[in-house]
């Protein structure tokens, strides 16, 4: 990178290299000089949220009237952020968020755009859960394998029936919950002119519906709604221990979009997740800046001033925060005010190699389920126990969530073999405790903007997706002063691609 306190060029030379797009953001000019320079946002993040803003930005703006220069700032050296895959004996699998529902809308819009392929969950009708208390498993759904599709769903219906026989009515009460939890959510789909642009958390979740969950508990949701205490206890808090790493303590919204993550029809990438971002930030036409870490962001009248780990500096008229703050030590001057809160770290360990049948009181390894779940004990080593890939008989590919790092003296008393471990910690999503409270969408009360504020309703690619339409949405309309109303755009972008969901 050129200083500017290291030119000794001519005046022309100087003009010509400040109006180079990739030199803008970096040059220190006078904020008060004239200027015909577009302005820069500038992104801090490439996972969902960043890559999201970015490419909201590009499709509902008016280029030609209003053209800008966007640079996504990632301190990794890939992008994707939670989205992740790990590479276990040679095959890919997904590390981080995985799993996509059927009516995640933007993410169906951004696979059918980027010309990605969808696979599905590989797993079977007959598919096998066992619920451990870690004595016993208080409940086991029939396992039986057959590549005879009539087969696989005879044990299904029959597992479904088990399911019945013990949960009873409570699975109807706790379907009808999620989807009116659902519908509220497909809110956020309807066209420019019934949905409004929200300058707070608070607002967007009042104005669908989705407000009252977040201050209550889960448990209380669906004690409220008669599910019955033998259901809240094992299937709901398996849920919710598997896809958020908490108990049915967890406040009411994010409950309920993670008990919609356990529905039917669940999908990923082929590849990957990740890909959905560097997709979106190719066709966003952003300045991407991998293993740059920005750690401050000052406010410098007309502009921010972002310094990064390179000894770098950029001028951006817009700031967007697309990562949680929680973890990070940014320093913002004027400093910023949002409302501590504390990350659930989950540790995702891949072991190929087989589990012990003897620690679950079984005598082959054919009697272990497909899923192990766990209830809601402080002394129980782990929280799940998944096949990801069955190699033959006596050799697999296995995830583990855990709240806490797997040793390895506690990993071989439940396997007998392991060939390969890899462990990776995350600090995937909120610790949510009702009532919830929000960050402001808005930092400064200027052009500062956190996407993640959202994620103390819900923490999902897709609820991130969503919250980085209203900040964009947000930019167009304080920053540049654009009215989105019913525009050509929501439907389709100037080569006619659908990228809107027809609800």
């Amino acid at each position: 990178m050129v200083s500017p306190l290291s030119l000794s060029f001519c005046t022309i030379f100087l003009s010509l290299f400040l109006s180079h797009p990739q030199a803008q953001a970096q040059s220190q000019s006078d904020p008060h000089s004239p200027t015909n320079d577009p302005p820069t946002i500038c992104i801090i993040g490439s996972g969902i949220s960043g890559s999201s803003v970015a490419h909201f930005l590009r499709l509902y703006s008016s280029s030609k009237s209003n053209p800008f220069s966007i640079h996504i700032f990632e301190k990794n050296g890939v992008v994707g952020g939670r989205m992740a895959t790990v590479n276990v004996s040679g095959q890919t699998f997904e590390a981080g968020a995985s799993i996509l529902h059927p009516k995640n809308y933007h993410a169906v819009n951004y696979t059918e755009l980027l010309g990605l392929k969808n696979k599905n969950p590989s797993t079977s009708d007959s598919f096998s859960l066992g619920i451990w208390d870690g004595q016993k498993f208080v409940f086991k759904t029939l396992s039986f394998s057959s590549n005879i599709p009539f087969v696989d769903k005879i044990v299904s219906l029959a597992n479904s029936l088990l399911m019945f026989l013990r949960y009873g009515f409570s699975l109807l009460k706790m379907q009808t919950f999620v989807e009116s939890t659902l519908n509220n959510f497909l809110k956020y789909y309807e066209r420019f002119e019934s949905r409004p642009v929200f300058e707070t958390v608070d607002e967007m979740l009042k104005w669908a519906g989705l407000y009252d969950l977040t201050t209550r508990t889960l448990q209380e949701e669906l004690i409220h709604v008669g599910l019955s205490p033998l259901l809240i206890k094992e299937l709901v808090t398996v849920i919710t221990r598997i896809n958020y790493g908490q108990s049915a303590f967890i406040s009411g919204l994010a409950g309920a979009v993670s008990l919609a993550g356990s529905g039917g029809g669940l999908w990923a990438i082929e590849g990957g997740n990740w890909q959905m971002a560097a997709g979106l930030i190719n066709r966003s036409d952003a300045a991407l800046h991998l293993h740059e870490e920005i750690v401050s962001v000052s406010y410098l009248g007309e502009y921010y001033e972002f310094n990064s780990t390179k000894g770098n500096s950029y001028k951006c008229e817009v700031a967007v925060v697309a990562t949680p703050l929680d973890e990070l030590n940014i320093q913002f001057t004027p400093p910023i005010s949002i409302p501590k809160r504390k990350l659930q770290h989950t540790h995702a360990t891949f072991v190929r190699g087989l589990l012990n049948p003897g620690y679950f009181g079984l005598d082959a390894v054919s009697e272990i389920p497909e899923l192990v779940a766990t209830l809601e004990d402080p002394d129980l080593p782990f929280t799940s126990i998944s096949v990801l890939k069955k190699h033959d008989e006596k050799d697999f590919t296995y995830k583990i969530f855990s709240r806490e790092p797997m040793a390895d003296i506690l990993l071989d008393s439940f396997f007998s073999v392991r060939q390969e471990t890899i462990r990776i910690d995350w600090g995937a999503y909120p610790h949510y405790n009702a009532p919830e409270e929000f960050a402001p969408f808005i930092l400064d009360d200027r052009n500062l903007y956190y996407v993640n504020a959202f994620e103390n309703a819900a923490s999902t690619m897709e609820t991130s997706a969503v919250a980085a339409e209203n900040i964009a949405r947000l930019i167009l309309s304080r920053f540049f002063s654009q009215v989105l109303l019913i525009s050509s755009n929501l439907g389709s972008n100037s080569d006619g691609e659908i990228l809107h969901v027809d609800l």
